[in-house]
């Protein structure tokens, strides 16, 4: 087989980049190693920055995300028992769309197959070769058979393990790590939400976040330790200890039910620089991690994607500008959103290490952030999303 891109991954980075190629009339071809419904199956977050949004209309997928989806205009930030309002519309001009990443990968998968265009689920053995040479290529098995794809380029979005970056030699590559010392325990549940907005919650029992995925289905985390066995954590004992973290009155308010899933991620913060190498580009997880607290972890593939199509769509019209500043233009990017979700990470956690004098700052922080305009807007500025360059 022979296109012009062969994307590993369909995720929603390598599916909206497959779709956009598509309609500037760019042939392409999306490699997954696993099944439609492993991919549907992911849990991950939904909160969407008006780049993305407006990249989801581009690709002419945006028409169920306008019907379903949650505008929001607004967070709040609690602390000493009390909830701030950050107010995101009144302080950018911007809000946030809430809609499940899993139903945004749904709208992309159910658009290419629409389309006829080419997906290959349920590939072992992908390999990368040549990205170095005039002849780059991507193998893999499929019901025992080996296929070869033949392309001008390959668009790594197969996420943090996946097979891309892991092909490129270790001389060639940068990696940026940061590990925290604790987890997200993740609680979905068919209950209606506590808020209309997403409140995050400093407590010096740990962090909490009050987050939805529609009017009538909740998400909810609570920090914990690495190491707490998931079993320990009965429905009961999750809703108990949300209640001690939230402030009475919103507490008051909580609608509690039974799980339909629940989990535990640990939170990092990774960058791998250069993103591009010869004909391989690196996208989405593939190339950055960041911890879920500041939302930006869609939204940055989400803008990696758009580089790398603007790149792409100018190479095949005859200038090869976009495309070499790929990786540059991205982690410009990539690198703010790093600042902001480590800033927001340290700001509402609980560190083991930090002791009353960490706390007593980072209370200090929250109260001069929640006093002030200035500090608000650099917040819902970054919350909102920085501009595409």
């Amino acid at each position: 087989m022979k296109t012009q891109v062969a994307i590993i991954g369909a995720g929603p980075s390598g599916l909206l980049l497959g779709q956009l190629l598509a309609k500037s009339g760019i042939a392409n071809v999306v490699i997954e190693q696993r099944s439609p419904d492993y991919v549907l199956g992911r849990i991950r977050a939904g909160v969407l920055e008006q780049t993305t949004v407006d990249l989801l209309e581009t690709a002419g997928v945006a028409a169920r995300m306008h019907q379903e989806g949650l505008p929001h205009d607004g967070v709040a930030l609690c602390f000493d028992g009390q909830r701030h309002r950050i107010d995101l519309l009144g302080l950018t001009g911007k809000r946030v769309m809430v809609y499940g990443q899993t139903e945004v990968t749904r709208d992309l998968m159910d658009a290419r197959s629409a389309a006829g265009l080419p997906t290959v689920y349920g590939a072992d053995e992908v390999s990368v070769h040549g990205f170095d040479s005039p002849t780059p290529s991507v193998s893999y098995l499929k019901d025992g058979v080996r296929h070869e794809v033949q392309a001008d380029f390959i668009a790594g979005c197969d996420g943090f393990h996946g097979v891309c970056r892991a092909s490129v030699p270790a001389g060639a590559i940068d990696l940026h790590e940061k590990v925290y010392p604790f987890g997200w325990l993740g609680v979905l549940a068919d209950v209606p939400p506590v808020s209309d907005e997403l409140i995050y919650v400093h407590h010096d029992r740990g962090f909490a976040l009050c987050s939805q995925r529609s009017r009538q289905r909740s998400r909810y985390y609570l920090q914990c330790a690495l190491d707490d066995p998931i079993a320990a954590w009965t429905d009961d004992a999750f809703w108990a200890e949300l209640k001690r973290r939230l402030p009475a009155a919103t507490a008051a308010q909580l609608v509690t039910g039974a799980s339909i899933e629940k989990s535990i991620a640990p939170l990092r913060s990774f960058v791998a620089e250069p993103m591009r190498f010869g004909s391989l580009f690196l996208v989405g997880d593939a190339a950055h991690i960041v911890p879920p607290t500041g939302a930006k972890g869609l939204n940055l593939a989400a803008s990696d994607v758009a580089y790398l199509w603007q790149g792409l769509s100018g190479f095949y019209a005859g200038s090869h500008t976009e495309i070499d500043h790929y990786s540059a233009r991205a982690l410009g990017r990539v690198w703010k959103a790093e600042r902001f979700s480590w800033w927001m990470t340290s700001l509402m956690h609980k560190f083991p290490d930090a002791g009353s004098f960490g706390h007593k700052m980072q209370v200090a922080e929250l109260d001069y952030l929640c006093s002030s305009q200035a500090a608000m807007t650099v917040l819902a500025e970054n919350y909102v999303g920085l501009p595409l360059d």
